[in-house]
């Protein structure tokens, strides 16, 4: 069996930053899936007055499925490098950090709210914030590979 060479094998951070970009990618596909989205008869493209769930729980809208499509693809160029995926992780855990401060202040029912969010969607953003900016600190702690610390 033989193992990949130090010189292509991926910082465990890459790793994490690969997985996490797959699933935002994911989950903005599934988020113009009928059935997988409930109501996508009422998928507006953005504002409070999408009425369309992901799994029938999650508040979302065209540009909402965009903006999960556009932070997957991100990821994905970041993760080729650990500092590059490192900062994925951290930088986009702060976004998520905001972006649940924003859906704690918005009126769900509001036109300020053009993402939109609901409840649950404030709790997953908080669980994401909290979950990447620990991946991207503890796995980023060191972005050097085993091949730079070679002598």
């Amino acid at each position: 069996m033989s193992r990949p060479s130090p010189t292509t094998a991926r910082h465990p951070v890459q790793v994490a930053a690969l997985a996490v970009s797959v699933v935002f990618l994911l989950v903005g596909v599934l988020g113009f899936v009928p059935g997988i989205t409930t109501n996508y008869d009422r998928l507006a493209l953005a504002g409070h007055d999408s009425g369309a769930l992901l799994l029938g729980v999650f508040a979302v809208s065209v540009l909402h499925n965009l903006v999960h499509l556009a932070f997957g693809v991100i990821g994905l160029a970041m993760s080729r490098t650990a500092p590059g995926a490192r900062n994925y992780l951290i930088g986009g855990g702060l976004v998520y950090a905001v972006l649940w401060i924003y859906g704690l202040v918005v009126d769900h029912d509001g036109p300020a709210n053009v993402v939109p969010v609901n409840d649950a969607d404030n709790w997953l953003h908080l669980v994401l914030a909290i979950a990447m900016i620990a991946l991207g600190a503890l796995l980023g702690r060191t972005t050097r590979t085993r091949a730079d610390r070679r002598p």
